[in-house]
């Protein structure tokens, strides 16, 4: 495809933000309204308000008041704890005791302030109060002074200031006075009281700890005696008893030890062979000298024996037999021997176990006198330690009574007066700088606010890019806005015509809907035909040959964006029908001049279509007029010869435009729009509701309708959305009077949108010349 078969894209506006100062350049009379206001009730109410004047004291709190009674002594008064914080807790709590309703009330009572009428009304001097009587409770009274008291602490100091203010200087002063007096009394005499009251307790105190003294030494008494306790210390006792087990456990460790050796010597005893003592290995047996003797005889007359039988005697041999007899005699001696020793271990091991046992006895004799001697240490330590708190703590009660004593006898106050309260001279309030300052910057600020607010509740759509944005619709272009009352005289806003005017040119009469023919070079005809090129290169291989033009409501301009891109396809020598389908409130037979008893209606109900299309004063433009309004215009589109009335004028014609009621209002346009090749959506600039516009394109969609585009009609280009950017620029002086040939035409294609001329043919002084033109 070469250059210039490419689509006319309209380029993507820039956009200028929405900012603040965009919405206040639009709205500046609700800025300039609100501003005013609030800086006019700001200056009345400065001007209505009563003088206001304050009487200031300053009083200190010194945290190491005088001890006449030395260190140790405490004070009546309390400063809280030796810490920062602690400090600070005190200080904020002296801050809401000159406050607070005691000290106010104390107050009242002493200046009768709850019968002061001109006190409770604050007002001012040398003015009268309002009535003759005041019936105020002192608690009310109370309220209201303490309303009027400001307590602010001097920084990185022990001092306080005291602030009241009232209408009357002098009696800010007298009452100041009596605040501040009232306080450092209240103070002191606080301490006082407590002091007597800790004093009185003290006392109490003592005589009952007196008496628990008396009752713990006697128990102490008491109990030693009972338990024969002497006054030997229990460590010592306790030391003799531990002395003891560790003697008896050592011996009773030995015993065991020996015990087990016994046993031990028994197990092997009783393992021994006594049928043959040559079989005797034990080193117990063997340490016996008895034993050792009777197996030697044994040994030995064993050996003669053997002997003898082997040097051939007989077992009847006398000799032989004698032999025998020493050997039976060798083994009865050892076998009697070993059951002697075996004798004697158990001897021992029952001696041994029967020491064990006593020696265990006296053990368990000793731990039980521990046992003992611990649980009467517990009880006479607890007995002793009761005496010793009670003495102490008698003692301790005895010593502070005293030191209240003295203490109460001292009246140290560590509040004090620094300065007295003086009368004030000049009003604090109200203050008219600062309240005139405040309003000017609270109006601009409420002003701005509300221009904004404004700017936002305007949900119209306004700019291309709210089509794009908004509503994903694809911007065909934009028309101006034609006022429609001028253009009889052969005029209409921002354009042409009224500048030919002020030329004293000739101006042509014409209508809105027909200016694209009867004005060729103006701004309405340019951006007509910027939106022709958008619909006829959209699809090339495809054209959208029927196009349905509707709007979301009514007085949109529809019907004129109708008429002016059927005038402009006409213009390209195309054979163009414009189709009035608003069987409900028609308007095509009117802009051109045609009769209504013929048309869509008559055509579908059997009439001649030849007779109802009728052509128009522009070139290659047919109308095919509404016809007379039938009842049922919804019941019609949905009829079969609606369809085959369409599928007749297709090919009859190059391009057929059909004018159609507003979306929202009725079906009719939701009915053409699934019978057409696409849909284009007329929105009236700063007048359809974006609620709208959405409502539309969803009824649309909904029935399968295809969507071309959206076209932004009635653009008023005066508007601050449009001064700051180039969305469009009016050229109309720039191509003269009827003399514009067909190629410059095709270079204002170019120009509208606020784009110049790229065609290849256009030299560079052309482009030129079309870009430094100025914008109107």
């Amino acid at each position: 495809m070469s250059a210039e078969d490419k689509p006319h894209t309209p380029p993507k506006p820039v956009r200028p933000s929405v900012s603040i100062g965009h919405m206040v350049r639009k709205y500046w009379p609700t800025a300039v309204t609100t501003f005013v206001a609030v800086v006019t009730g700001t200056v009345f109410y400065t001007l209505g308000q009563t003088r206001i004047y304050q009487a200031e004291a300053t009083v200190m709190f010194d945290p190491r008041p005088p001890k006449p009674l030395g260190h140790r002594v405490e004070t009546i008064v309390d400063l809280g704890t030796d810490n920062y914080w602690g400090n600070q807790e005190y200080y904020e709590t002296q801050y809401h005791i000159i406050k607070s309703r005691r000290i106010s009330l104390m107050v009242v009572n002493e200046l009768g302030l709850h019968n002061d009428l001109a006190f409770l009304q604050n007002t001012p001097s040398g003015g009268s109060p309002k009535g003759t009587s005041a019936k105020v409770s002192p608690e009310r009274a109370a309220d209201e002074l303490r309303g009027r008291i400001e307590v602010q602490p001097v920084r990185d100091s022990r001092l306080a200031t005291v602030k009241l203010k009232d209408a009357n200087p002098d009696r800010a002063q007298r009452i100041l006075s009596a605040l501040i007096d009232s306080y450092v009394n209240q103070n002191l005499e606080n301490a006082l009281e407590n002091t007597s009251t800790a004093s009185d307790w003290l006392r109490n105190q003592l005589d009952t700890l007196n008496g628990d003294l008396k009752t713990s030494e006697e128990a102490l008494h008491s109990y030693k005696k009972q338990n024969d306790i002497l006054s030997v210390a229990f460590d010592d006792k306790s030391s003799m008893l531990s002395d003891e087990m560790k003697a008896v456990n050592a011996e009773l460790t030995r015993v065991k030890a020996l015990l087990q050796e016994a046993s031990a010597r028994k197990a092997v005893l009783d393992s021994v062979p006594e049928n043959d003592p040559r079989l005797i290995q034990s080193s117990e047996l063997m340490k016996s000298a008895v034993l050792t003797s009777l197996r030697a005889q044994f040994e030995q007359a064993s050996s003669e024996r053997d002997a003898l039988l082997g040097a051939g005697k007989g077992k009847n041999h006398h000799e032989v037999r004698a032999s025998e007899r020493r050997v039976r005699s060798a083994e009865a001696a050892i076998q009697k021997e070993i059951q002697n020793i075996k004798r004697s271990v158990a001897r021992d091991l029952e001696v041994l176990g029967k020491q064990a046992g006593g020696l265990q006895g006296m053990l368990n004799k000793s731990k039980d006198q521990a046992h003992s001697l611990n649980q009467l240490e517990i009880e006479f330590n607890r007995l002793r330690r009761n005496k010793e708190n009670t003495e102490k703590l008698y003692s301790l009660v005895l010593e502070r009574t005293k030191e209240a004593d003295l203490a109460q006898m001292m009246r140290v106050n560590n509040i004090s007066v620094v300065d007295r309260p003086l009368q004030p001279r000049s009003p604090v309030s109200p203050k008219v700088p600062l309240n005139l300052a405040a309003g000017i910057f609270g109006g601009l600020l409420l002003g701005i606010a509300a221009a904004f607010i404004r700017g936002l509740m305007d949900r119209t759509v306004k700019v291309p890019d709210d089509l794009e944005e908004e509503f994903g619709l694809t911007f065909l272009g934009l028309l101006p806005q034609v006022a429609s009352g001028l253009f009889g005289s052969g005029g209409y806003k921002y354009g042409y015509a009224k500048r030919k005017r002020r030329r004293g040119q000739p101006v042509k009469e014409g209508k809105p809907e027909l200016i694209v023919h009867d004005q060729p070079t103006s701004n309405v005809a340019e951006a007509s035909r910027a939106i022709r090129t958008n619909l006829m290169f959209m699809a090339p291989d495809n054209p959208h040959q029927v196009l349905l033009v509707t709007s979301p409501g009514p007085s949109e301009g529809k019907t004129t964006v109708a008429c002016s891109i059927s005038v402009a396809m006409a213009q390209t020598g195309q054979r163009v029908l414009l189709v009035d389908c608003d069987l409900r409130r028609p308007r095509i037979h009117r802009v051109f001049d045609r009769g209504s008893e013929s048309g869509v209606s008559t055509a579908l109900l059997g009439g001649s279509l030849d007779e109802a299309i009728t052509p128009t004063p522009v070139p290659n433009l047919y109308v095919l007029p509404a016809g007379p309004i039938p009842p049922n215009p919804a019941e019609l589109l949905h009829t079969e010869k609606f369809r085959q009335l369409i599928a007749e004028l297709r090919g009859r014609y190059d391009r057929v435009i059909i004018d159609s009621p507003p979306v929202v209002a009725v079906t009719d346009p939701t009915i053409l729009s699934t019978l057409v090749d696409g849909t284009v959506l007329v929105v009236r600039a700063f007048k359809t509701r974006k609620e709208l516009a959405r409502h539309a394109l969803r009824s649309i969609q909904d029935v399968g309708g295809k969507l071309v585009g959206g076209v932004l009609n009635a653009v008023d280009f005066s508007k601050i959305e449009y001064k700051y950017s180039y969305y469009y620029y009016r050229r109309e002086g720039y191509y003269g009077e009827e003399k514009a040939d067909a190629k410059t035409r095709e270079r204002a294609l170019e120009v509208v949108a606020g784009r110049r001329g790229s065609s290849r043919d256009t030299n560079d002084d052309d482009d030129n010349a079309a870009a430094s033109s100025p914008a109107e």
